[in-house]
């Protein structure tokens, strides 16, 4: 991993904070994103601090502005020749229904929409540091509801946790069609869940403890840095090892629509 430039979106806490520090350990040049500076800054230091490694980079943005998403893509861009990997990692969960200042449920904007809009502005730097790999965080709560097109944004109802469910296979519908258009371009599109494992967002979202940190960083790490899943594309782990997704995130009408939705949603950033 030496040389390698790696972005890891909600690097602050939790498994983000712990993908960090693995991939850190192996060398390579992070970039943390945080929404606090302060927090970004603190967290650099530590990761130097516990890993030796002092080639680690931050960027500040919150997620639920998508022109703060913008404006971080833009200063990978400006910054960097190339990036290795993109591992987003950052979300939500929030038991009050809540909209961003661009009009849209936070939930889903947050988990899905701001990595939709992160992921295509860097999608270029990215095919052009191929072999590079993108890695999206999902969880095993992405088949716990029905995945309704209209409800996307709470329009219709809304439900804390199928508004975190409909977030999660998003991330994994997103994955699969991303991955397809990305097949002859050297760049490996993957999904996982990391494991119920303790971190704030479990205990605001279930009241209850999980795994370590490590054991949840552990799946991201695998598919940022071994050669085993070299140029394995489209697919979901878990566990470090591949795993199945429910049914309706291989339902290629649904990746497509997805897609048209999300564009729209961001369109004007791009």
């Amino acid at each position: 991993m030496k040389n390698k430039i790696i972005l890891i979106t909600g690097a602050t806490d939790g498994i983000g904070k712990q993908t960090a520090i693995e991939l850190a350990k192996f060398g390579a040049k992070i970039i943390v994103h945080g929404r606090n500076n302060e927090k970004c800054i603190k967290t650099v230091a530590e990761i130097t601090d516990k890993t030796g490694n002092s080639d680690i980079d931050h960027l500040s943005a919150d997620l639920t502005s998508l022109a703060q998403v913008k404006e971080m893509a833009d200063k990978v861009k400006s910054k960097y020749e190339r990036l290795d990997v993109l591992i987003n990692n950052a979300g939500v969960f929030e038991n009050e229904k809540t909209f961003t200042f661009d009009g849209y449920e936070i939930t889903f904007a947050v988990n899905h929409l701001a990595h939709f809009l992160l992921t295509i502005l860097l999608l270029d730097l990215i095919k052009k540091s191929a072999p590079s790999r993108i890695i999206n965080v999902s969880s095993m709560a992405h088949s716990g509801n029905e995945f309704d097109l209209e409800n996307l944004n709470s329009e219709k109802s809304f439900s804390s946790y199928n508004a975190y469910s409909i977030s999660k296979a998003a991330n994994i519908l997103f994955t699969y069609k991303l991955a397809e258009d990305l097949k002859d371009a050297g760049v490996t599109v993957n999904a996982l869940h990391p494991g119920v494992i303790s971190t704030k967002l479990l205990h605001k979202g279930w009241a209850i403890g999980g795994d370590n940190l490590e054991s949840g960083a552990a799946t991201s790490v695998y598919l940022a840095s071994s050669e085993e899943v070299e140029g394995v594309t489209r697919k979901y782990f878990s566990n470090k090892r591949q795993s199945h997704s429910s049914s309706l995130t291989h339902d290629k009408e649904l990746q497509e629509k997805l897609w048209d939705i999300s564009y729209k949603m961001v369109e004007k950033f791009l």
